[in-house]
């Protein structure tokens, strides 16, 4: 073990801090977005308080949208007195940064120390893997769970080596505890080697699965009954797959420009992957299976929402390092990468407008000469590459990355809180929450306000009070007095 860091570049070391600042700077400085953040943490929360651990209840009633893994993290982190802002996101972040430890373990372990830190800096800067790293959502404890269960079959894929399945099967138990069946069908590429798919069929790898996953099911069922079946099954699973009701319709090629989006600023890198040789190597056959199939599956269902591509990630960050470290010449590459960092200072001032009112409503800004500090990342990079320090080159960019980052944070998230994030509103309002009902805002506003109230403010339609909580479209919520009976009924 002394031996292996030993080996590891002093440059990288550096990598440590740069993801400390990258997932930790700032976390918690928004309340608080859209609606299925507070309703996660109102569930974990609730969990905490009554100790009841099986049946997930939004605001005193059954709610079987998704499984317990998340909720069981929320509750973890309100047990350790984390309060309402940081109990949510702290485990997802927490879970995040130690995959990326795993990550680096198992790619050094197949591929070497260079592309593994490749990976892990492509993977942890990558602008979704980094987004939903934030925010207490099940999309990063999916990705999470699955991509270790997939990566611990490497060596079986490989050469027939079994040892690490058993952690693989838990790993997949616990994906299953994240989201449902999904996983299971994500994992279909396990089956390539079809003359040795009965080696997982084994008690020794279906036992650690069972023992994970089956509980809370089990004990969930027995609590809820039929209605828990109903409702987690057929409702989130086969209608949320087959249905439109869900209002969640894309076209099939949604995920194409999605997954450039989340793979930002290394989106370039891509085109490496277009070479046939690579993929002599069972191992890279096995995780583009994993990236295609996963694209094709999720493009087949009517409902599409852009993180669901977010356990593909780690497959394509592994197969973009191992190209990098085989290309002749990268620098032209890596230099384009870098110019990408403007959209960080581009954004900034834009993001806080597009959640409030929609981008089309986002007139992008003036120029700024904060937007040429790119142009000093693509050099670096061009030049370190130039001179054969290729992961130097890669370190360059990500610290552009943490650079953007941090100014998009400190520029945006402020703003995003005032305006967007239902915590801003609550502050304003709290201390006439008794005087205060609420009468047409948007769900995300609903949820987010319930959240922070604990005890939700009752309809206006249902308990009138004196100060009523209305909505304009593409507007903030904003308190009036409550109208007369004839203003009301119109």
């Amino acid at each position: 073990m002394g031996e292996m860091f030993r080996k590891v570049p002093p440059l990288v070391w550096l990598a440590v801090p740069l993801i400390c600042l990258l997932y930790f700077y700032n976390l918690g400085a928004a309340g608080m977005l859209g609606p299925d953040e507070p309703r996660y943490a109102a569930i974990g929360r609730e969990m905490a308080r009554s100790g009841d651990w099986i049946t997930p209840r939004l605001w005193g009633q059954p709610w079987f949208e998704k499984p317990a893994l998340l909720y069981w993290m929320t509750g973890a982190g309100f047990k350790l007195g984390l309060g309402p802002d940081l109990a949510p996101c702290v485990p997802v972040v927490l879970l995040s940064v130690a995959f990326l430890v795993f990550y680096w373990w198992i790619l050094r372990r197949e591929f070497g120390c260079r592309p593994a830190w490749f990976s892990v800096l492509i993977l942890g800067t990558a602008g979704m893997w980094l987004g939903f790293s934030q925010v207490g959502v099940t999309d990063l404890p999916l990705a999470a769970t699955f991509s270790a269960a997939m990566l611990l079959a490497l060596p079986w894929v490989a050469r027939k080596d079994s040892r690490l399945l058993p952690v693989a099967s838990a790993m997949l138990g616990l994906a299953v505890l994240a989201k449902g069946l999904v996983p299971l069908v994500l994992a279909a590429p396990l089956a390539l080697g079809l003359r040795r798919v009965r080696d997982l069929l084994s008690p020794r790898i279906i036992v650690p699965f069972l023992l994970v996953a089956l509980p809370w099911y089990v004990l969930c069922t027995l609590a809820n009954g039929r209605a828990f079946l109903a409702d987690f099954f057929w409702k989130q699973h086969f209608e949320r797959f087959s249905s439109p009701t869900l209002a969640h319709g894309q076209p099939w090629w949604f995920y194409l420009p999605v997954l450039a989006a989340a793979l930002l600023p290394w989106t370039p890198l891509l085109a490496l992957l277009f070479r046939r040789e690579p993929y002599r190597d069972v191992r890279r056959l096995f995780l583009l299976a994993w990236l295609l199939f996963g694209l094709v599956f999720f493009s087949a269902a009517t409902n599409k929402l852009a993180g669901y591509v977010l356990p593909l990630l780690p497959a394509a960050a592994a197969l973009m390092a191992l190209a990098l470290e085989e290309a002749r010449r990268a620098r032209a590459w890596l230099a384009v990468c870098a110019l990408l960092l403007a959209a960080y200072w581009i954004a900034a001032p834009m993001i806080p407008v597009a959640l409030e009112s929609g981008l089309s409503h986002a007139p992008l800004p003036a120029f700024q000469w904060t937007w040429l500090f790119p142009l000093g990342f693509a050099a670096a990079a061009w030049l370190l590459d130039t001179r054969s320090r290729r992961l130097a080159a890669v370190f360059c960019v990500a610290v552009g990355v943490a650079t953007g980052t941090v100014w998009l944070k400190h520029a945006a998230l402020p703003e995003i809180n005032r305006t967007v994030s239902p915590r801003g509103l609550w502050d304003e309002i709290s201390s006439r929450a008794d005087h205060i009902c609420v009468d047409q805002i948007g769900r995300d506003w609903r949820y987010g306000l319930n959240y922070y109230s604990v005890e939700p403010l009752p309809d206006c339609s249902e308990q009138p009070r004196p100060l009523w909580l209305r909505q304009a479209p593409g507007q903030r919520p904003a308190l009036i007095a409550a109208p007369s009976a004839t203003d009301a009924a119109r």
